[in-house]
């Protein structure tokens, strides 16, 4: 409970910073509709995996009754955190590929790019795929990997709080835009992150067919 308790005010605290702390959300300069494109998908599905990754900290809140529920939310996250660092991802390897477009809209600080997003990146790896092997095995090959998935976790919502903190204002700008945007096309960026959500929620769904054979009572220690 404590953990999910931390976890909870982690991300509502940088929430609250981010408007001090963000990125400059005057974004009239990058007007590129490919650099705007991917901005906004990368913004509006940030936005529904913060929404998730408060879900994920009431399941750990209340990790001793509703394990079931961690594991819905966790799959129900997997595409759309797919979405996101193939977003993210491509967009740094057209910046530092050359491409005028991307170059146009100029990069994160150092910091950002150099520190919080391969943490971020690592630590994300390690909690899905070490939370997919206590769902598939539970504790089969021993405990070291709930300890792996414990400590990652950890890594995760730090590297994540500051990630909200940095990108948090200038997201939120390109996310308000893009949801509240006409629509013009069938293919968009709203309707690029619902269908992430739509396939996080059939992964969900299926993964029902499945009991796990983790225990409820030891995760919560």
């Amino acid at each position: 409970m404590t953990f999910g308790l931390a976890f909870l005010a982690a991300f509502v605290i940088a929430a609250g910073l981010a408007p001090f702390a963000g990125l400059r959300a005057d974004r009239t300069k990058e007007r590129s509709p490919a650099a705007a494109q991917n901005e906004r998908i990368t913004a509006l599905d940030g936005a529904a995996i913060y929404v998730l990754f408060i879900a994920v900290a009431i399941t750990v809140v209340r990790i001793g009754e509703p394990l079931s529920w961690h594991y819905l939310v966790g799959f129900l996250l997997i595409p759309p955190t797919a979405l996101k660092v193939w977003t993210t991802g491509s967009r740094f390897a057209q910046y530092y590929g050359g491409s005028a477009t991307f170059r146009q809209a100029g990069p994160p600080p150092l910091f950002l790019r150099f520190v919080v997003a391969p943490v971020l990146l690592a630590s994300t790896v390690v909690v899905f795929a070490t939370g997919l092997e206590l769902w598939a095995f539970g504790l089969a090959f021993g405990g070291g990997w709930r300890t792996a998935h414990a400590l990652s976790a950890v890594v995760l919502i730090l590297s994540a709080a500051a990630h909200v903190i940095g990108h948090g204002r200038r997201s939120a700008a390109a996310a308000v835009e893009e949801a509240s945007g006409p629509t013009h096309a069938a293919i968009t960026p709203r309707s690029i992150v619902v269908g992430s959500l739509l396939l996080g929620l059939a992964l969900a769904l299926a993964s029902l067919l499945y009991v796990s054979p983790f225990p409820s009572v030891s995760f919560g220690g």
